[in-house]
């Protein structure tokens, strides 16, 4: 009925790359902000057949075994200085970084930002910009600002969830270790519905 990878909890069952843990506690732990979820389980299970992704072609599992961890998480904040993100753009080995912005992909429009990002994509770091918002998606054209980083090299995420945007670059890294551009390509496509691209 459902040929994807999910997450069945309480009564919902969601697409797993669309899903994040959003309680430590509660039986409602998990959820799937920016795309419904795909049955929901009472007396009967009821199936929301338009959302549920169908593959193509059917043929055998394909695994991916290559995996490549050089990667991190640069969250933005308030008061975030020079010193910490060239920390972080400065990890030897790097390969790709999520930065989590404001908003709808939002960051702080200082100069040694952009030229800190800017020399870090010259350096072939790719980055990937995502929204710390729960709900909602980049859009790099709203505001100069999220401008800013499209010139300074930096690609969208559109609603993508971090959790799934960082196993998406360790396994393309892994699977494409000197393709930048095919990586590129990739991260800006929904390779398994895990993000709604505008």
């Amino acid at each position: 009925m459902v040929p994807e990878v999910t997450i069945f909890f309480e009564d919902s069952l969601f697409r797993a790359n669309r899903t994040t843990k959003k309680n430590a506690e509660h039986f409602e732990a998990f959820d799937s902000y920016n795309y419904p979820s795909l049955a929901k389980a009472g007396v009967h299970i009821q199936y929301r057949q338009t959302l549920i992704r169908y593959p193509e072609t059917y043929g055998p599992l394909f695994t991916h075994l290559h995996t490549c961890t050089d990667v991190a998480i640069l969250k933005l904040f308030p008061g975030i200085n020079e010193a910490v993100v060239r920390a972080v753009l400065g990890t030897p080995g790097l390969r790709g970084v999520v930065l989590e912005t404001y908003g709808s992909g939002n960051a702080p429009s200082a100069a040694w930002l952009y030229n800190a990002l800017k020399e870090a994509t010259d350096r072939g770091i790719i980055i990937v910009n995502k929204t710390q918002c729960s709900m909602g998606s980049v859009d790099m054209g709203q505001y100069a600002v999220a401008q800013n980083l499209l010139k300074a090299g930096v690609l969208s995420g559109y609603d993508i969830t971090t959790e799934a945007l960082l196993t998406k670059m360790m396994t393309i890294f892994g699977e494409l270790p000197d393709n930048i551009e095919k990586v590129k390509q990739l991260l800006n496509r929904s390779l398994a519905g895990e993000m709604t691209i505008s």
